[in-house]
């Protein structure tokens, strides 16, 4: 075994067990923030149901960006939209045999890439052409954009320029959920890869990018609009009124 491949097995073990654990503090940490308010942003529903079906629209659609602006929410749903579809492709290289649906969308995630990077670029040059957006903009915004990009180029690279041996990567990140591991191809675009996912996945707990999960507990989207008909109680003022 060479110590290339011993040094990247370390790598993603370390990159994954920082994802893992700091996204999984960080999601205690959300919800165990109180809301002493009622302050969904209106209009808004009033039963959990509509709740539901409102998180449902904002995950999938974008809904409040959509209002806000339109050329955003073009950039920003096609990036995530394209992301997910990089991310089903790459599923085939963690399972033997594949499933038929990651078989399925082998195609479209290969070229999801490259919609990946176009909306990677519109949100980055939102960033310098807009005023507003420029001036509120800081160092680490521009860092994870360049990041996501490196990533998404490096990846095209791969598939349509420098090919690598695809097999032995697979056989080297099952190896890795097996605690084997296997010989990793020694192609400098397939490593500069691999080491920006890594960097990704160390950054990613201490990064705007947390706006994934975040979403899910934003008082102004996952409460409902009932202010009127029963008095809100956050549950550390309940605990306070017991004693």
């Amino acid at each position: 075994m060479t110590a290339l491949s011993i040094g990247y097995a370390l790598l993603f073990y370390i990159a994954t067990a920082v994802l893992v654990v700091g996204v999984g503090l960080k999601i205690r940490s959300y919800a165990g923030t109180p809301a002493p308010l009622k302050i969904p942003t209106t209009p808004a529903p009033t039963t959990t149901t509509g709740v539901a079906l409102r998180m449902t629209r904002e995950v999938v659609f974008f809904e409040s960006l959509f209002k806000g602006s339109k050329w955003t929410w073009a950039f920003g749903w096609m990036f995530h939209a394209a992301l997910l579809l990089v991310l089903l492709r790459h599923v085939r290289y963690f399972q033997q045999p594949v499933w038929e649906v990651i078989n399925f969308v082998q195609p479209f995630g290969t070229y999801a890439g490259f919609a990946m990077v176009a909306g990677l670029g519109g949100l980055w040059a939102r960033r310098f052409l807009v005023d507003r957006v420029r001036y509120i903009s800081t160092p680490s915004d521009h860092l994870h954009l360049a990041l996501l990009c490196a990533i998404g180029l490096t990846g095209l690279g791969m598939r349509f320029v420098a090919h690598t041996d695809i097999v032995a990567v697979k056989a080297f990140m099952l190896g890795l959920m097996r605690f084997d591991i296997q010989p990793l191809p020694a192609d400098p675009v397939l490593l500069l890869h691999l080491a920006l996912v890594a960097l990704l996945m160390l950054v990613f707990p201490i990064s705007k990018l947390l706006h994934a999960p975040g979403l899910f507990f934003s008082p102004t989207r996952n409460q409902a609009d009932t202010s009127r008909e029963a008095r809100h109680v956050s549950a550390w003022a309940a605990a306070l009124d017991k004693k």
